[in-house]
């Protein structure tokens, strides 16, 4: 598509170098020339960027050549602002003395080292855009008309179904983890049963609805839910297994402290500890672990998730569940709830056909289903259909894993102000709630809101964009007794989306870290399984 974040990136600066007060200025200071080369310079640009960003993935120097252009951008953006400020602070104070004009207040000689400044500052960024413009012809990129898609602010309403993929053809999937939790038939008194399988399909939550089920909470005395760490700490697993357990956050405790806490908790009790995504590898980290878990009655067990058949291995699984894509039937059963209103299917018979084409390609990934269904659910004509499976589809219909891909394709297909709006939740660290009201402020606070109409408030607007993305890409959503929306979860694999999409913008910290040159918004935080935490954003002063 070719509404795409730097896209709107340089219609925003080509705006600012057409303002009236950029043009007042060039006439004042005599640089009236360079901003109208600087603007053809950004046009040339503007036209190979959906080419260019369509070839990034597959072509490194691309990237590089984009991440370049990004970065001067802004800095073009920066500059633009910050003599738009300095003008309007200089306009408020000739008013004040009676003077109306820039003109008359910018020709006293007091500002010629201003205007020297200004002057040298807009040839230096048009001469590194001149050369980001030339290095482009490398690239031979395409040059592509632009598609300027008009809101009319009506939504569908979301439906109901927009989380079917938390119960659809996991039944049987529920039934048979829930009786490996339930088995009192092991050997040591603490048992590790394990989930695998890609990206996507569902563990977590299967996991989830496990953990939440009758039987299974009748059955263990204690249970605990650690989600979420990209590094397997033992520390900081141990530090979360007790918030879990007491709902109290361990503060500044020594591993020794932590351990006799641990052993407190867990002693003679038999448990249920679940550790959704683990990566870890290294057997010598799990009996760390493993050995302050220890405590527990026979019959405890901890329940993983991984991606990794190795990770299960190394945690003593006993068989592992391989966890598979749904059937065809499955899938074409979520993929109706997704796509159609009231999950009704065409009785059209070719265009039933072009349906099930297009859900079969998902792979029987319900992350992927959901995504391409969401999509589609405001495609009403055949056209629209085929064309979507013949043109945008059949790019990644070779290739393996196919969930980033189509996740790509959904945001692809978002409104270019939905775009700006998830690129920002990047900030978010994986697995934090998101608390809907606060992210629809600061999307207000970074100016990514805007009224349709007349009086129409921000926070009415953002509402709107918080449920279309919550349509297709955002999940887990946690309701008031009033049954409102109150705050949502990111799949980590739709994390890494957003990441990729805003690039360099965004850094999200959770420690102490360098910010690079490039960053303008970072996100601190601390991601926590059992309780809501603040974000604290900043803006990042180059």
């Amino acid at each position: 598509m070719a509404e795409t974040i730097l896209h709107n990136t340089v219609t925003e600066i080509l705006k600012k170098l057409g303002s009236t007060v950029l043009q007042e200025i060039a006439l004042v200071w005599v640089v009236k020339d360079e901003l109208r080369r600087l603007k053809n310079t950004v046009s040339t640009i503007r036209a190979v960027i959906v080419d260019a960003e369509e070839q990034q993935s597959t072509n490194h120097e691309i990237a590089d050549w984009l991440e370049m252009l990004n970065d001067a951008l802004h800095d073009a953006d920066d500059l633009f602002d910050d003599f738009s400020t300095q003008v309007l602070r200089r306009q408020v104070k000739t008013q004040n003395k009676g003077l109306k004009k820039v003109g008359v207040f910018f020709s006293s000689s007091n500002q010629l080292a201003f205007s020297l400044k200004m002057a040298h500052e807009i040839k230096a960024i048009k001469e590194r855009l001149d050369e980001i413009a030339e290095d482009r012809k490398k690239f031979h990129l395409t040059e592509q008309p632009l598609e300027i898609r008009v809101e009319n602010g009506k939504r569908e309403e979301t439906h109901s179904s927009v989380h079917a993929e938390s119960v659809t053809g996991r039944d049987a999937d529920k039934t048979s983890i829930i009786e490996l939790l339930l088995d009192g038939n092991v050997r040591e008194n603490v048992s590790v049963v394990a989930l695998v399988g890609i990206g996507g399909l569902g563990k977590t939550t299967l996991a989830q609805l496990a953990y939440n089920d009758e039987g299974v909470t009748k059955h263990f005395e204690l249970k605990m839910l650690v989600c979420k760490f990209d590094v397997f700490d033992v520390k900081l697993i141990v530090e979360k297994t007790i918030e879990s357990a007491t709902d109290d956050k361990p503060e500044n405790l020594s591993m020794d402290k932590l351990q006799e806490k641990l052993k407190r908790e867990i002693i003679g009790k038999k448990y249920l500890l679940v550790l959704d995504d683990v990566w870890n590898e290294d057997r010598e980290r799990w009996l760390e672990l493993r050995v302050l878990l220890m405590g527990g009655s026979r019959g405890s067990k901890i329940l993983v998730t991984t991606r990794s058949e190795l990770v299960a291995n190394v945690m003593g699984a006993n068989s592992p569940c391989l966890f598979k894509g749904l059937s065809k039937e499955e899938s074409w059963s979520l993929f109706k709830q997704m796509a159609f209103k009231h999950g009704e299917e065409s009785e059209n018979t070719c265009r039933l056909t072009i349906e099930k084409a297009i859900a079969q390609k998902c792979k029987g990934v319900p992350l992927a289903i959901r995504a391409i269904g969401s999509l589609l659910y405001s495609k009403d004509t055949d056209v629209e259909w085929l064309l979507f499976e013949s043109n945008d589809l059949a790019k990644i219909a070779q290739v393996e894993d196919v969930i980033l891909p189509i996740l790509k394709l959904s945001y692809d297909h978002l409104p270019s102000n939905l775009k700006k709006c998830f690129a920002f939740c990047s900030l978010y660290v994986k697995d934090e709630k998101i608390d809907k009201q606060s992210l629809i402020q600061l999307w207000i606070a970074e100016g990514l809101i805007q009224s349709l109409y007349e009086n129409q408030h921000l926070e009415d607007v953002g509402d709107l964009y918080f449920m279309d993305l919550l349509r297709s890409l955002f999940q887990d959503v946690e309701r008031d007794e009033w049954g409102d929306i109150i705050s949502c979860k990111m799949h980590d694999l739709v994390h890494d989306l957003a990441q990729l999409v805003a690039r360099l913008e965004n850094s999200t910290l959770t420690k102490a870290e360098n910010v690079t040159a490039t960053t303008r918004h970072v996100s601190f935080g601390v991601c926590d399984s059992s309780r809501e935490i603040s974000t604290h954003l900043v803006q990042a002063n180059k």
